[in-house]
């Protein structure tokens, strides 16, 4: 047609046999391989930046193993007999804390502390009070010393000396 070369040459009836004998091969191909189940590939990382378990307690030895370690947040780190705590921040601050165990006090333990107390407090009084028999008599012993009441919670009553 038209003596135009290049149309002789593009058949595109010609191009969609030889595309389409491709496909058959391809299929052909396709068929022999056996078939195996699609497993999804994971196109995704995880990286760890961090721990994931937060130990609730940690142990050291001295204040120099808390200086080693670096932490995410404000860590607790115990004494191996419980008695000090050091607890680090993220900026590398450690505060140093004393543990004492607290006992649990029912009202007999509470009343016998209390009358150990007033003991003791009687002793005192009766050393202060042999102290001064030697220079001083009974009425000025008497006027010398304090009272306190703890039983009905009264504030204590000082008296101006009356010896000079």
């Amino acid at each position: 047609m038209y003596n135009n070369p290049y149309i002789n040459v593009y058949n595109p009836q010609a191009s969609i046999d030889r595309i389409n004998g491709q496909i058959a091969e391809l299929e052909k191909m396709k068929q022999q391989i056996p078939q195996q189940p699609v497993q999804p590939t994971n196109l995704t990382q995880n990286f760890q930046l961090a721990p994931t378990t937060s130990d609730l307690i940690r142990y050291a030895g001295s204040i120099d193993e808390v200086h080693k370690n670096i932490v995410l947040g404000d860590t607790p780190y115990f004494s191996k007999d419980m008695s000090v705590v050091w607890i680090k921040n993220t900026k590398g601050d450690i505060k140093t804390y004393e543990l004492n165990e607290i006992i649990p006090k029912d009202e007999k333990d509470i009343q016998i502390e209390l009358l150990q107390a007033q003991i003791d407090e009687l002793k005192k009084g009766l050393i202060r009070n042999e102290q001064h028999d030697t220079n001083v008599t009974s009425t000025e012993i008497a006027t010398d010393t304090k009272w306190n009441d703890e039983s009905t919670r009264d504030a204590a009553k000082e008296v101006e000396s009356t010896s000079v």
